[in-house]
């Protein structure tokens, strides 16, 4: 045998890269899922619905692909500006992606909302799959009629997964479907990535989330926190922030405020250390609570506040 038969060339596996959209009603898990799949928090999670307000991209980012995933807010039925707006932030994603993920819950009955959505993805040429949910909330026979009713009443898709985003079963499965889905392309986050999230936005996002876990029902919808660097105040080892809190009642913001400021105290001192946990660094964080009337009703307003 010659050397040059000797030799077997090493060839590289291609690598797979792409874009996946995460749609469903609000509060059925998207952000959970995210979270669960990068492996770190890259959105806020709350019980309340509609908590996501714009797309958020989440990075899986591996050795042999790279997963970007958009969560997009819970399409629902609008009643203020802010509603059509997030509304159309996650309709405007399904041509734009290579796998669409439709989420519905394991431990609900399929809903007109449910319904609704699969009608707009009935007209979505890209591949569809369909993600039941909090299986860890129901039984083997919720899960499975629950996948039955879907398949009689969702419309075509391509696969079907139960999953939990909550603790991670079948996660892997889903992931691994994705995956094989995905076109040969470019890593488009440097390797490590988890989200292009700037600190500014996810530092404006833990606030609001910790703000939502304490205020009363009433606030969540009411609340847009904003945030913008401030000048180093000499010690390069720290991160300088200013929270801008807005609110569109004198009411509300007593109510952000706290007796004695201690609402407002104790979800910033949450948010800063969940943000130095995650950016690995020391952070300071500013707040300051404004009255804004109507915000989520004016042109102006949300497209100032960047909606």
């Amino acid at each position: 045998m010659s050397d040059a038969e000797a030799i077997t060339p090493l060839v590289e596996a291609p690598f797979h890269s792409g874009f996946v959209s995460l749609i469903g009603r609000p509060n059925v898990g998207k952000s959970t899922l995210v979270n669960c799949i990068v492996g770190t928090k890259v959105s806020i999670v709350s019980a309340h619905p509609q908590t996501t307000r714009s797309e958020v991209r989440g990075v899986c980012d591996r050795p042999d692909s790279q997963i970007v995933f958009l969560d997009t807010p819970g399409i629902h039925k609008p009643r203020t500006k802010l509603g059509e707006r997030t509304n159309q932030r996650a309709r405007a994603t399904l041509g734009e992606v290579d796998v669409v993920c439709m989420l519905i819950e394991a431990d609900a009955p399929i809903g007109r909302g449910d319904r609704f959505i699969a009608e707009i993805l009935q007209g979505v040429k890209t591949p569809k799959f369909l993600v039941v949910n909090k299986v860890d909330h129901a039984s083997s026979n919720d899960v499975l009629e629950r996948l039955a009713q879907a398949h009689a009443e969702l419309g075509a898709f391509d696969e079907f997964f139960p999953i939990s985003a909550r603790t991670g079963a079948g996660v892997d499965a889903l992931v691994a479907a994705i995956t094989a889905r995905l076109p040969e392309g470019p890593r488009y986050y440097p390797e490590g990535t988890t989200t292009d999230q700037p600190e500014t936005t996810l530092a404006a996002e833990l606030l609001r989330e910790k703000l939502l876990a304490v205020t009363r029902e009433e606030l969540p919808h009411s609340i847009s926190v904003v945030c913008e660097p401030m000048e180093a105040d000499g010690d390069p080892e720290v991160l300088r922030m200013r929270a801008i809190i807005r609110v569109e009642r004198d009411s509300q913001k007593g109510i952000v405020i706290g007796k004695g400021g201690a609402t407002l105290r104790d979800a910033g001192t949450a948010a800063r250390q969940e943000l130095e946990t995650l950016l690995g660094c020391r952070v300071y964080l500013e707040t300051v609570v404004r009255v804004e009337a109507q915000w989520q009703r004016r042109d102006q307003a949300l497209n100032r506040l960047g909606f």
